[in-house]
């Protein structure tokens, strides 16, 4: 494990390689905050793919987000099969939008992106099913704020670079890399480092050959 003294400038080095390799990536187009909520509570255990057919059927079957609030459960549910865990993410879908709308009068979350960070994210983690995560996808890709979710692929990738500790959980490892991350970097970091676990740093079986900061990783298990 690197020192903290060396750790900011370690993961700086592995994302602007990263840049140069993979470039600045774009997600996609940004969406509302509210729709961004939503398809990232669809996301959950279950694959891009899935998430997005999910997320077209529940806005094709209703035109806006009011008219999913006050649907029954399993309408909803219906609408998201695809995603899977349909019978838990339809109440909490449900439940998320009733919240919002009781607590602001309707289902806008661009105030939030006027919120100090941390207290947008708060705010957005009271809702049942939401956590670091989400709340920071929503913030990073929807607000424009400052944030850098961590995934499974992040938290695999940071444990073998050295940049987090080996007992730290996502929660922790969340909070490590805003600190150690510069804000410009968040965007493209996020991002680049799930490329990197998907096309290379494998959870299995990774391919150190072709790894674009296979030099920069000091993972003790690694292939030459």
């Amino acid at each position: 494990m690197l020192t903290s003294a060396t750790s900011k400038q370690h993961l700086a080095a592995v994302l602007q390689r990263l840049v140069m390799v993979y470039g600045n990536p774009t997600w996609r187009t940004p969406l509302p905050a509210v729709d961004e909520l939503i398809s990232t509570i669809l996301s959950q255990n279950t694959n891009d793919t899935n998430r997005d057919k999910a997320f077209l059927s529940l806005k094709s079957r209703f035109p806006d987000w009011e008219q999913v609030r006050q649907a029954d459960e399993e309408e909803i549910i219906d609408a998201i099969r695809v995603a899977g865990l349909a019978n838990q993410k339809g109440p909490r879908i449900k439940a998320v939008l009733n919240q919002i709308y009781e607590e602001t009068g309707g289902l806008d979350l661009s105030f939030l992106a006027s919120l100090p960070v941390d207290e947008a994210r708060a705010w957005l983690m009271r809702f049942k099913g939401v956590g670091l995560k989400t709340a920071a996808i929503v913030l990073q890709f929807s607000l424009n704020r400052p944030a850098f979710p961590v995934d499974t692929h992040i938290y695999r990738v940071t444990g073998r670079l050295g940049v987090r500790p080996a007992s730290f959980n996502l929660e922790k490892t969340h909070r490590l890399m805003e600190e150690l991350a510069a804000p410009k970097d968040y965007y493209a970091g996020h991002l680049n480092l799930i490329r990197l676990g998907r096309e290379s740093c494998h959870a299995r079986k990774p391919e150190c050959p072709r790894c674009p900061v296979n030099d920069l990783c000091p993972y003790p298990h690694k292939e030459t």
